[in-house]
């Protein structure tokens, strides 16, 4: 990521005719849209080779004439993920709000997703054949959305710029912190402190525990659900259930549903998709189209393939990741989907999704190759981020099931001046719970007000 070091501290009209370009603006619900469009090299270190497009969309608020938003500072917001592009919001609320308060904040189409050149069924196969296609997925990790970001700061900032990393976007402001932190004014992280060593197998040996100390807390909050769901479990076993896409509905990919169990409120949507799941027919009892619908738009990675693709990687550093979530299933036998009261699994990938998703069984070969991927460079660097001067402060949630809080604090730690605070409030999607509080309290961290 050298190349990214020798770009210009202060905007180069240049290098901004090359890689940028302005799109349309529009005004709606206290909000100021304009899109913006990028120019990226796929490999940065191979600058002259492929490139790509990267959309991001600047967001600033109405209450703020043109020349006000020309002398606010530039923030950076990087999504969770992998594979997730960036929010769209209809109005001005949440950490938004607080935000366009005193910034004018990018919303950036990580590569792959999006506006953004995309990657999936449908793209890939135009790359070439399956080995092909793992090589150019491995440039969409976060080293690669760094250099992008780094690239895009310079073509229309200049000077270093405010970041915001929820979740995987955390991973990717560690990243930046370690590779380019002159880019960086300070840093805001939400559940996003990734583990700086080691094999992912450890993470999911944290998460899987986590996942299930949420499920215990799931059905004493709802016992009547803990009978319905090994019901549907039986029930998936020896009744054929197609969800609306055509394919069946396996016990195993039920419980997928688990995702639910990440946020504060969604883990009542959770009882309320379930409360729905059998309806009376002249065959008996089946799977009603409501909750088969519902259950469907959880368990498809059809709009988001790169989560499937990319998801072990995020951990990877040199060794392979071997399919750790599915190995390490193995010493939880809780977990297993013909036990006799299965719980619900979290955000783990394992290698059936390629065979049970219609929208990844072409990619399932691609999936094999990354999987197997035993040279992946290095994420963080631990030495920089131990000498780090750019103030941070992150949210670490005590009750996450996707970010462990002993591995985050094990992080922070590691990371010179990082500030955490510790809250049992929020659990992963603390920001579309109380987004306004918990960034106005980080951007105070940073800035010790």
């Amino acid at each position: 990521m050298s190349d990214k070091r020798s770009l210009p501290a202060t905007r180069d009209s240049g290098l901004q005719q090359r890689v940028h370009r302005q799109g349309t603006t529009h005004e709606t619900r206290g909000m100021r849209l304009t899109d913006h469009w990028f120019s990226v090299p796929l490999n940065h270190s191979r600058p002259k080779e492929t490139q790509l497009e990267i959309f991001a969309r600047e967001i600033t608020a109405s209450a703020h004439t043109p020349d006000d938003v020309a002398g606010l500072p530039w923030l950076l917001y990087l999504q969770g993920g992998p594979g997730g592009r960036g929010i769209r919001p209809t109005s001005l609320n949440g950490w938004l709000k607080e935000a366009t308060a005193s910034f004018r904040v990018l919303m950036m189409d990580q590569r792959g997703t999006g506006l953004s050149t995309p990657a999936t069924r449908q793209t890939l196969p135009s790359v070439g054949n399956a080995a092909a296609q793992a090589e150019y997925l491995s440039n969409f990790r976060a080293d690669s959305i760094v250099a992008d970001a780094e690239l895009i700061r310079a073509a229309i900032a200049g000077g270093p710029w405010t970041i915001y990393g929820q979740s995987f976007g955390g991973f990717c402001a560690l990243t930046y912190l370690s590779f380019a932190p002159e880019g960086l004014r300070e840093v805001l992280i939400t559940g996003g402190l990734a583990p700086l060593t080691g094999s992912p197998d450890r993470v999911y040996q944290a998460t899987y525990a986590r996942v299930a100390e949420r499920n215990a807390e799931y059905f004493a909050r709802y016992p009547e659900d803990r009978a319905l769901t090994s019901r549907i479990f039986r029930h998936l076993e020896n009744v054929t259930e197609n969800l609306p896409t055509g394919e069946r509905l396996t016990p195993e990919r039920f419980q997928m549903v688990g995702n639910f169990l990440g946020g504060n409120t969604r883990m009542d949507a959770l009882h309320y998709l379930l409360e729905d799941a059998f309806v009376s027919t002249a065959e008996g009892w089946r799977l009603s189209d409501l909750f088969l619908a519902e259950v469907s738009a959880q368990v498809s990675r059809r709009p988001n393939p790169l989560y499937a693709l990319l998801h072990e990687s995020i951990y990877a550093q040199g060794d392979a990741t071997n399919w750790s979530a599915w190995r390490v299933l193995d010493q939880y036998a809780d977990f297993q989907p013909s036990g006799e009261a299965p719980l619900l699994t979290g955000e783990m990938v394992y290698p059936w999704y390629f065979t049970q998703d219609p929208a990844l069984v072409p990619l399932a070969d691609v999936a094999e190759m990354l999987a197997c991927r035993d040279n992946w460079p290095a994420l963080y660097d631990p030495g920089q981020l131990a000498r780090n001067t750019v103030p941070v402060a992150a949210a670490v949630y005590l009750n996450d099931i996707y970010v462990d809080h002993d591995l985050s604090m094990e992080t922070a730690a590691a990371v010179r001046g990082l500030q955490a605070w510790e809250t049992a409030d929020y659990h992963h999607d603390g920001i579309t719970e109380d987004g306004e509080e918990i960034f106005a309290r980080l951007l105070g961290m940073c800035r010790k007000l």
